[in-house]
């Protein structure tokens, strides 16, 4: 049997009772290659979400847009009836085109169906955090998000979400969505090589509200970088759980939402959290961005 392990201690989404682990699981790679259609084994996803839970993990990171439907699907075959201290985070405001390309999908009418789609597939009366995807694949786009948050308002007073999150957005954005609602936390790109976002995690820091990297491992191309080869070497650990360890050093508002379909890279990355990084290896790591900003690896 998996005994828990220690996950980075713990974060309270602000105004909430929602107390979470910091290192959680992201479940976008449940689904088939590309995160299209499904899994090749759906035994050993299912296996793979059943050890996160044993190990400790209660934050998951979902969307129905992946597959689409399936890994929500897979995850409510693996865990439901769900733990009463499980955390699942969705995600809307994109949909998959036949050929499993990425449709924004911000309509009023295509975010109330893609709750109800969430609701469905993971079997929720309610879901527990929804996070509004705006801007590409990767960056945001400066633009008004007025009409999409008060549509996720209007469904949270109806009862169909208890919290609102905002997912590739800019500071100016989240100041707007405030004027609305509350927001409780920011899924951007962020990593120990992409720090665009520096100055927008203290701040966050400062508001109490969560800050969830994706891709914290590079996302689709895996972090590359001789110094970060270099540090893992000297604290004998991986690469990635190095980059991970950064993102849990960075701030204390982060949480971490790695993602995999393999139970040897789970309990990888689930020991990262436990991994401290000397003061002279994360000066080293830290030059990381500057050196991704110049081209040098």
């Amino acid at each position: 049997m998996t005994t828990q392990t220690d996950l980075g201690g713990t974060f309270t989404l602000p105004g909430s009772s929602l107390t979470v682990n910091r290192m959680g699981y992201g479940a976008m790679q449940l689904a088939g290659p590309g995160v299209f259609g499904p899994p090749r084994n759906e035994d050993a996803a299912i296996a793979v979400l059943r050890e996160a839970i044993d190990s400790g993990v209660n934050h998951i990171d979902t969307s129905d847009y992946y597959g689409p439907h399936i890994t929500n699907q897979i995850i409510k075959r693996a865990l439901h009836p769900y733990p009463d201290n499980l955390v699942l985070v969705t995600k809307i405001g994109a949909r998959r085109g036949e050929d499993a390309s990425w449709i924004h999908a911000r309509s009023r009418q295509e975010l109330i169906d893609a709750v109800h789609d969430n609701l469905r597939n993971l079997s929720l009366d309610a879901l527990d955090v929804v996070n509004l995807r705006m801007g590409g694949m990767d960056e945001p786009s400066e633009e008004s998000i007025e009409e999409q948050v008060t549509v996720l308002a209007e469904l949270k007073h109806q009862g169909l979400m208890r919290h609102i999150g905002l997912s590739t957005v800019t500071p100016t954005q989240l100041a707007e969505a405030q004027t609305i609602t509350d927001i409780v936390c920011i899924q951007n790109f962020y990593n120990v090589a992409h720090r665009n976002d520096d100055a927008f995690i203290d701040d966050l820091t400062r508001q109490g509200i969560a800050y969830v990297p994706f891709f914290p491992l590079g996302g689709f191309n895996s972090l590359q970088s001789s110094t970060l080869n270099a540090v893992a070497t000297s604290v004998g650990a991986t690469p990635l759980q190095v980059a991970l360890a950064w993102l849990m050093q960075r701030s204390p508002n982060i949480l971490l939402i790695p993602g995999t379909s393999s139970l040897e890279h789970l309990r990888e990355n689930l020991k990262a959290a436990t991994l401290d990084i000397p003061a002279d290896a994360l000066a080293d790591l830290n030059s990381i961005g500057d050196e991704t900003a110049t081209g040098k690896k």
